[in-house]
């Protein structure tokens, strides 16, 4: 996903504005207390709104620094990415060696390398370039007004609900046990390792990853790439400490696909997905933290893209001209 400069306005938002943003932020948290199972639910809307005004600020995403590099022999997206994931195991690797905090069981995503793993890592790739986005791409930019990421977002859906039905023949393809160098090393150690990796990227990929962007500002932005990576580290920091595993975002798109096969009557509950866990079939999308952010991300974006005067594209039948270009 690549950023095409904008017109920053030169004044903070004025408060019709804000307070329209203010009520949409509102009724998401609102929903989520209301139908959520305690109150890390609500919380964790209020950090995907936070996700979706970084991803919108600083226009990250991750399909565009693969297609950078092949086009232009440009790294330097994947020097942001490396600035957060150094930053979120400067964060990580401590709290998981706790396995608790604030009374909340702390886990990670774990799985071996194997057929699946590989087979599915081709799949995505030349998805998001076909697509124009990885997940969290999608739902910002979706959010910032460019309607024409729907269709990724409906493939999404599709997708995630095809893997859920067909869980029980992934799995039992080959695969290498599951380990972790903090497993291997233990957490100081493996840190170490994990940063110098990152340093190894900042310093040899080429392409230049600036800092800050001219004309930066917090609320106003356009952001830089470098400013973007650590926030979105921070939040998922967040993640981790509030619903006790990282952020991310295909989970939901599993459930709502799975909600929409029952709807047409699919025998849904009989997946191997679900079948130890039907419940969340039944209940309220609110009632699920991954879709509850996912949301958060949509209204994140769609608010700051609002408050900052940059709202090309529209949801009230306003022309659309999109905010994005895909890259």
């Amino acid at each position: 996903m690549s950023f095409v400069p904008r017109t920053v306005p030169t004044a903070p938002p004025d408060g019709l504005r804000l307070s329209a943003v203010l009520i949409g932020i509102g009724r998401l948290v609102a929903f989520a207390a209301m139908y959520g199972t305690s109150l890390r639910v609500p919380m964790l809307a209020v950090v995907g709104v936070g996700l979706g005004f970084v991803l919108f600020q600083s226009a990250f995403g991750f399909a565009g620094s693969f297609r950078a590099v092949l086009e232009r022999g440009d790294a330097s997206g994947f020097k942001a990415q490396a600035v957060a994931l150094a930053v979120a195991s400067v964060i990580f690797f401590p709290l998981l060696a706790m396995g608790q905090i604030f009374g909340q069981n702390l886990g990670g995503f774990g799985a071996g390398i194997g057929v699946t793993f590989l087979i599915g890592a081709l799949l995505f790739g030349v998805g998001m370039q076909i697509g124009g986005g990885c997940a969290s791409g999608t739902l910002y930019v979706l959010g910032g007004g460019n309607l024409r990421l729907i269709m990724t977002l409906a493939f999404f859906i599709i997708g995630s609900a095809v893997g859920a039905a067909t869980l029980h023949w992934w799995a039992g393809l080959p695969r290498f046990p599951a380990w972790t160098s903090q497993e291997l090393l233990g957490w100081p150690a493996a840190l170490v390792v994990h940063l110098g990796i990152f340093a190894a990227v900042w310093r040899f990929a080429p392409g230049q990853a600036p800092l800050l962007r001219p004309q930066e500002g917090v609320w106003l932005g356009p952001w830089s790439l470098i400013t973007g990576a650590v926030g979105l580290a921070l939040l998922n920091g967040a993640t981790l400490v509030i619903a006790g595993r990282p952020w991310g975002e295909t989970a939901g798109f599993a459930l709502w696909g799975s909600k929409w096969a029952l709807w047409v009557g699919f025998d849904v509950a009989a997946w191997p997905c679900w079948r130890g866990n039907p419940g969340p079939l039944s209940a309220s999308r609110f009632f699920d933290i991954t879709s509850v952010m996912d949301f958060g991300i949509i209204l994140g974006a769609a608010a700051w893209a609002w408050v900052a005067a940059a709202f090309l594209g529209s949801w009230i039948g306003l022309s659309l001209r999109p905010l994005f270009r895909l890259a």
